[in-house]
Formats: structure tokens, sequence, C-alpha cells
């Protein structure tokens, strides 16, 4: 087989896993981007802001209690070559889940035996649901199962909206509806995966003969557990920033801003997973640095063109999207997106870690980040407000990416190409033109323009693969 055919089917696989994940995640996502409307109206600013510190603890807990097994588990079984080294993997992951859940029980009573801790059982419960989800869709997807991977995704966020209606518009339940809400929808993704494709069933051994595998498991996922916590540093502090210096009141509206924007960073889920799986498995080619630099480039064009076309789009839709009450969130909205956009770039540079198995040397950037993060934060949210969370939020992920581009030419070396300073300008007028205009027939003019300049400098690859798509329908 030649090289251009070689190309062309690695495209193809990538455009369908693209396909898969889109499906799950827009689906799964279209949801939960519904149901911020609806927590608005039914819960008020400073209770909104109090579960979203609350999610955020649990989120910080994730890493802990799984082991980070959700990557560990994942990457194992994409190489394993039998069924013997699958049953190996899966019960060693099932095992220790098991274990910390027991013992994030135990801390619980500890707690509750000197104090009375608001919602802690929730909490508690909530972080055991996700922990176990997150490993076990990963397990599924490790498996090749990704219609099920995708099926588990939608499942659950259809039953978060069905379940947030009944206990927190019909039932009236607040906070505590949300975390019900919650729990049940995993849970039920979790009965669904099982019952689909038998995990437990067929993999699960009581006696497993774990060789070598175990320590190279942990090797490979306990230096993910600091850096998560770094990660969720850079990522979550912020509310307690905000919490701190400005109330629940605005940390509800930087948490409603951060949900609607939070749609770029499901684009950015649906490339990095498609990617993740390419990426893994074209690493040896002898073309890899040509076929990485394609990819990177291409997804700067399409995620810079993107974020403007979706920022402003979302602006003049922002009136009606939430109450009265949130719809001053609005200015934050662009370089919250940027932010994203910075995010997303990193990630595709932290994939040169996985591919090699050297996740150690994720430490030293994101140590830098998080106290680039921690320092601008204390600095600048007593002095500037929301707008020092933001910035903060921009040059960290910028700093991180600065790093990672040095860093990565150990792995594989990236070039930028000239047709790559087209989204970077858009940016910079996108910025400029959301900040000096606030009327809506300027917004949807500037949204048609880049739409007409997006189509009109696209790069040839791209252009390729949308026109063999169209033929083919």
């Amino acid at each position: 087989m030649n090289q251009e055919n070689i190309q062309e089917n690695r495209s193809k696989r990538f455009l369908k896993a693209i396909g898969l994940y889109a499906i799950g995640n827009l689906g799964s996502k279209l949801i939960t981007f519904l149901m911020v409307p609806l927590y608005t109206y039914y819960v008020n600013a400073s209770d909104y802001g109090l579960y979203d510190i609350c999610l955020t603890l649990i989120l910080f807990a994730i890493p802990f209690m799984t082991l980070q097994l959700r990557d560990g588990a994942f990457r194992f079984l994409v190489d394993a070559d039998d069924e013997k080294r699958r049953s190996i993997v899966i019960t060693f992951a099932y095992r220790v889940m098991f274990v910390t859940s027991i013992i994030a029980i135990l801390i619980g009573g500890c707690v509750e035996i000197f104090a009375s801790v608001q919602y802690m059982w929730l909490a508690i419960l909530l972080l055991i649901v996700m922990s176990f989800y997150e490993v076990v869709v990963q397990i599924t997807r490790g498996l090749g199962n990704t219609v099920s991977f995708v099926g588990a995704g939608i499942l659950s966020s259809l039953c978060i909206g069905v379940f947030s209606v009944i206990f927190v518009v019909w039932l009236k339940m607040g906070i505590e509806g949300i975390f019900i809400a919650n729990i049940l929808a995993r849970a039920v993704a979790l009965i669904y995966i099982e019952l689909k494709d038998r995990i437990i069933c067929k993999y699960l051994v009581s006696k497993p003969d774990y060789g070598a595998i175990r320590s190279e498991i942990v090797k490979y996922s306990l230096p993910l557990i600091p850096g998560l916590v770094f990660w969720w540093i850079i990522g979550s502090t912020d509310r307690l920033f905000i919490e701190h210096y400005l109330g629940l009141t605005a940390n509800g509206l930087y948490a409603v801003a951060f949900r609607l924007v939070s749609v770029l960073h499901v684009l950015a889920t649906i490339f990095y997973q498609a990617w993740q799986e390419t990426a893994l498995r074209q690493y040896e080619s002898a073309d890899r640095d040509k076929f990485f630099s394609d990819m990177f480039n291409n997804y700067l064009y399409v995620l810079s063109c993107v974020l403007i076309v979706f920022v402003f789009t979302l602006r003049l839709c922002y009136s009606w999207l939430v109450s009265e009450e949130f719809v001053v969130s609005v200015k934050y909205l662009y370089f919250m997106a940027v932010s994203v956009l910075l995010f997303a770039l990193v990630a595709f540079m932290d994939m040169g870690y996985q591919c090699a198995k050297d996740t150690k040397q994720t430490l030293p950037a994101i140590i830098l980040a998080a106290v680039v993060n921690v320092v601008s934060n204390f600095v600048l949210v007593r002095h500037i407000g929301l707008w020092g969370v933001v910035v903060t939020s921009v040059l960290t992920y910028l700093v991180l990416l600065i790093y990672r581009v040095y860093d990565m030419r150990r792995y594989f070396k990236l070039q930028l190409y000239a047709h790559s300073i087209i989204p970077i300008l858009l940016l910079i007028l996108g910025a400029i033109m959301y900040y000096l205009t606030s009327n809506t027939i300027c917004d949807a003019v500037f949204v048609f323009v880049v739409l007409l300049l997006t189509v009109y400098f696209m790069p040839s690859e791209i252009k390729s693969m949308i026109l063999s798509k169209i033929k083919k329908t």
C-alpha cells in the first residue's frame, strides 16, 4: 500500500472516530447545556454557586478514588492482545475501585462524628458513582466498544435531564435534586454498560495472575495523579478564589458562563478522544511528524473559526438562554472561550507523553502552570473581580502551551504552517469586535464574514475530506 493510500485510510478512520464521538458528546452535552437555563430559573445564583463548589471538590477527589485508572486501564487495554491480559487489567481496575469506595465511606463516617457537613453524603455518593462511571466507560472504550461508550454518555445525560425535571422542577428540591439527578443518571448508565457488554461477567476473575502487568499499570497511572491535582488547581481553584473574595453569587455568574462556553470544550473533547486513538496507533509511523503537524495546524484552524462563530452567536442568544440575573456574565465569554482553545492545544501536545508511556514528564509544566494560576488569581481577583479569573485562565494555558511546544520535541516535531496565521488574526479581530461593538446587526455580519473567510482560506486537506464525504452521500 502506497503512502497516499495509507494517509487516506487513516484519515477515514479518524473521521469515523470523530463521527462516533461527536454523536456521543454532542448528544449528551446538548442535554447538559439545556440544564443550565433550567437550573438558573429554579435555583438562585448563590445556591448554584454552592453546588458548583461541591462539584469542583468532587472532581478534585476523583483521581484519588480511581488512582487514575481511568487513563491507565484504557491505555493498557488498547495494547492488550488477548483475553487473559484484558481480564487482568479490568479485574485490577474494579478491585481498586471497590476498595477506594469503602475508604471514602469510612472517611465520611469519621467526619460525621466530629462535624455536620451539608450535603456530605450526597457528595460522597456522587463521587463514588462518578468514579466508577469514569473508569468503566474508559474500559468499554479500551475494549473497542465505542458504541457502548457513546450510548452510555447519551443515556446518562438523558437521565440527568429527566431526573432534573422530576427533582428540581417538579419536587422543587433545589441542590439536593441536582445531586440526586446526577447520581441516578450515572447509576443507570453503569447498569446499561453491564447489561450490554457483560464486563463483570466476562472479565472479572477471582484469582488473577497479575505478573508484571499490575506494576506497569501503576507505574503509568500513579504519576498522573499529582498531575491531575495540579490540573484541578489550574481549572477549579478559581471558584474558591471567587467564593472567598467575591461571594457565592459571583461564583454562580461565573459558573453559568463557564457551562455555556464549555460547549467548545465538548468539541475539543470529541477531537481529543478520536485523536487519542489515532495518535497511539500512528506514533511509530514513518511520517509521524508530518502527520502530527497536519493534524495540529488543521485543528487550530477549525477550532479558531468555530470559537468566533459560537461566541458571537451565543451573545446574540444570551438574554433568553439565561435569566436576567445572569445576563451580566456575557462580557466574559470571549476570553473564556480563548482559554478553552489554549487548553485544547495543550491537550493535543500531551499525547506525546501517552504515546511514549512517559507520564512522569507531564509534571514540571503542570506544576509551573499551577503556580502561575494560583499567584495570578490571588493577585488579580481581589483587584479586578471576575476579570481576574478570566485573565488568569488565559495566561495559565498560554504558559503551559509554550512549555509543551518546547517539551514535545523529544517525542515529535511540529511545524506551524503559513496558513495558520489566518485563524490567529481572526481571533484577534474577533476580540476587537466583541468588546468594541454590541450591535446585533454588526455581530451577525461579522459571523457571516468569518464563515466566508473560513471557507475561502480552508486548508486543502480539510477541503478534500469534506468533498470526499459529500461525494459519497
